[in-house]
């Protein structure tokens, strides 16, 4: 039997900068009843829902998630959804509920909402390290957010699993352990963001989530606004990353190559990863 991909990941220490699945804008849905393999269209959902989500999705260059409270406890009929603007400068989330899935609309008005959400990726039948690493973090950081953690379907990524989303801002972070999660939800309450699990933010190009991981590291920043891209240029492999507060410029070679193993534990083949390699880093 092969390793499973998570276990396999921390053991070839692949890089998690540049990896987090690229979204602007996000979906929410409560859905109590099973996940299939495939999140929302293997879920049992109402395909007129699906319909209109997945349409949703592809119009705003966002994401659908299921989301679900840990431990599946039965809450009386309403379900819960939210919708959430991840852009830099544009952050929102509104949320709303549901009894009967025909009066829902990925469009709704919805509530404005202040406070954040964690969401961690436990889609144990779509990967099994979804399962085994992410429901322990989904219980402790529940114990810390009772009230804004949710479980959630596959986010992406899963060989970095667990995975957690913090929102709105959708930074995406992978391999947290659970006694870290009390600190990781204090932290982006607090305006702050942990670089020693960030696979990135999901509104930004994997090359800047790449560059602002190497330029956190250099220069100590940790707020969720630091470090905002200001130009960002594409040349071949090479890509130069301007960042504002603090100043900084950042050239990154992109590499593809083969992982020699497969990168999720349903694959069968070997997979291809990408990974940007630092090639300079010069601050004002």
């Amino acid at each position: 039997m092969s390793m499973r991909c998570s276990l396999a990941a921390d053991a070839a220490g692949d890089a998690r900068e540049g990896t987090a699945p690229r979204a602007l804008r996000w979906f929410l849905l409560e859905h109590r009843g099973p996940w299939g393999p495939g999140g929302l269209v293997d879920s049992r959902i109402h395909p007129a829902l699906v319909h209109a989500l997945q349409t949703w999705a592809s119009d705003v260059g966002g994401r659908v998630l299921l989301i679900r409270r840990h431990g599946r406890r039965d809450a009386g009929p309403a379900r819960r959804w939210f919708r959430i603007d991840a852009r830099p400068g544009q952050e929102s989330l509104v949320g709303g509920s549901i009894d009967r899935e025909r009066d829902l609309s990925p469009t709704a008005p919805g509530a404005p909402e202040s406070e954040p959400l964690f969401l961690v990726c436990a889609h144990g039948k779509h990967d099994t390290c979804c399962a085994v690493r992410g429901r322990p973090l989904a219980a402790a950081v529940a114990a810390a957010e009772p009230a804004r953690t949710w479980e959630c379907s596959h986010v992406g990524g899963c060989r970095f699993a667990p995975a957690t989303v913090l929102m709105p801002h959708a930074f995406v972070l992978g391999g947290v352990p659970a006694p870290e999660a009390a600190a990781v939800t204090a932290g982006y309450r607090g305006g702050t963001v942990d670089p020693r699990w960030l696979r990135g933010r999901t509104a930004l190009e994997p090359a800047v989530q790449a560059a602002q991981h190497h330029a956190r590291a250099k220069t100590g920043a940790l707020g969720v606004d630091a470090l905002a891209p200001v130009d960002v240029t594409g040349t071949g492999r090479y890509w130069r990353v301007r960042l504002t507060d603090p100043d900084c410029t950042v050239v990154l070679q992109e590499h593809s190559e083969p992982a020699g193993r497969p990168l999720t534990c349903a694959a069968t083949q070997p997979g291809r990863q990408r990974r940007f390699e630092l090639v300079e880093l010069v601050l004002g």
